[in-house]
């Protein structure tokens, strides 16, 4: 579904993506992980063009993203993206976030969307807040609504860049939930996350990147237990050190 081949990207003189070579496959769901500052973000954003790449070719679904031939707005509809911060429209309600982007890029009717953003609301747990505009919601709640704005276009992938990094802690397993419920209905999921618990159990595979280079693959199971690369290996270690925990909890 998904292919980089050997993608590069400079921020300035500073090397964000270094050779990247990553296959992902339909309906598999990959988490991405490393330090902060390691490109995680900018590969998942090079997907859907948010971040253009300075060499190398990115496939989906056996095309190039920068084929000239290739629509932006048509590539995008394949590709759902939940970004940090939300990205609701703060002056529409509920529904017509959701609704708002079937309706102009698909061509659907009214009623016909509003059918669909009713039924992904339940699915998200939801349904009361159809009327609800973004600013009287939780954290947790606008991005469940995010999740459902991006179900709306019914993608074939779904990119995640931290979803969980601007919410209270009481507040990330809501959203886990709902992620964790797609990751058993066939779409193609790249999930970048520090929440190490969520990836040992949803992912099928454990992309580890460090300084722009991908260091290592493996199912979580062999990630977990004993990473093959030193830097990997590092990374669990503080992740699991008590200052961290201690950190973390705070």
């Amino acid at each position: 579904m998904i292919q980089f081949k050997k993608v590069s990207k400079q921020f300035g003189t500073v090397p964000v993506l270094q050779d990247i070579d990553l296959h992902i496959a339909t309906g598999e769901v990959v988490v991405i992980c490393g330090p902060s500052g390691s490109g995680k973000s900018t590969l998942i954003r090079s997907i859907n063009r948010l971040e253009e790449i300075d060499a190398g070719e990115i496939l989906v679904d056996g095309l190039s993203v920068h084929d000239p031939s290739r629509s932006l707005n048509a590539l995008r509809r394949e590709i759902g993206f939940l970004f940090q911060q939300f990205n609701l429209y703060p002056h529409l309600n509920v529904l017509d976030n959701i609704t708002l982007a079937p309706r102009r890029l698909a061509g659907q009717s009214r009623a016909a969307a509003e059918a669909r953003a009713v039924a992904l609301l339940e699915q998200v747990g939801l349904s009361e807040k159809q009327a609800a505009f973004p600013a009287n919601l939780s954290g947790g709640q606008q991005q469940r609504v995010a999740i459902a704005r991006a179900l709306a276009l019914s993608p074939r992938i779904l990119l995640f860049d931290e979803p969980t990094s601007a919410l209270d802690p009481e507040m990330v397993g809501e959203v886990l939930t709902v992620i964790r419920q797609l990751a058993h209905q066939g779409i193609t999921l790249v999930v970048v996350t520090h929440e190490m618990g969520f990836a040992r159990e949803v992912a099928d595979r454990i992309v580890f990147v460090d300084k722009g280079r991908i260091l290592e693959q493996a199912t979580p199971a062999a990630f977990f237990r004993q990473p093959s690369h030193p830097r990997a290996r590092q990374f669990l270690q503080q992740l699991t050190s008590p200052l961290h925990l201690s950190e973390a909890s705070t």
